[in-house]
């Protein structure tokens, strides 16, 4: 299994293995595609090391139907590897046992409520890698206090890995995070007017 070395060896007190094992938070942003994809990828590897995943899909409508969502969620039911919990803002959050009449809830609040459970389940240390899809909007639009994130995230108990995509992400967010990839687009089939197809983007 090939093994990275790092450029540098900092002084800070830990050994190897404490530092090697430290939990992570990673950042996906940037205009080009793939944010996502590589989370899941991520996810597919925590699976296999048999850890508790939460998904949190904070913008995405119930109605777009993503693909890793059923792969995870079969992967996760046949006792393998890791456990898998899917949560979409779109259908009004899994934890919500009535759905709120319409207009009841802006988009707003619905963000808002999913970052709470998010607090939970990391006070509960509920799982052990979190994918918090097009979480970068919110704090984006101010929907979510970018302090408040990095404090919750820099605070979490446990060894807790973090994986946050989206647009836009506020730069106190980037300043904190272990690992930033920022996916820019060179050349994309929609620039030639091209639309999205079935088993590429969803």
């Amino acid at each position: 299994m090939p093994q990275g070395q790092p450029s540098v060896v900092p002084d800070d007190g830990l050994t190897t293995r404490q530092r090697r094992n430290r939990p992570l938070v990673f950042v996906h942003t940037g205009v080009g595609k793939g944010k996502s994809t590589a989370a899941f990828g991520l996810a597919l590897r925590a699976w296999n090391q048999g850890w508790p995943i939460g998904v949190f899909q904070f913008v995405k409508s119930a109605k777009w139907k993503v693909g890793e969502e059923n792969a995870l969620k079969a992967l996760g039911a046949t006792g393998e590897g890791g456990t898998v919990a899917w949560h979409k803002m779109g259908e009004g959050w899994s934890w919500i046992q009535r759905a709120p009449a319409e207009g009841e809830q802006t988009n707003e609040d619905k963000a808002r409520e999913g970052w709470e459970q998010v607090k939970r389940d990391l006070a509960a240390e509920t799982y052990k890698l979190y994918v918090l899809d097009e979480f970068a909007y919110p704090m984006h639009w101010g929907w979510i206090d970018t302090d408040e994130v990095v404090e919750v995230l820099r605070d979490r108990p446990g060894t807790q890995h973090v994986v946050i995509t989206g647009r836009n992400a506020p730069q106190k967010l980037i300043d904190f995070a272990d690992l930033v990839t920022d996916m820019s687009k060179i050349k994309h089939p929609m620039d030639a007017g091209q639309k999205g197809q079935r088993g590429i983007e969803w």
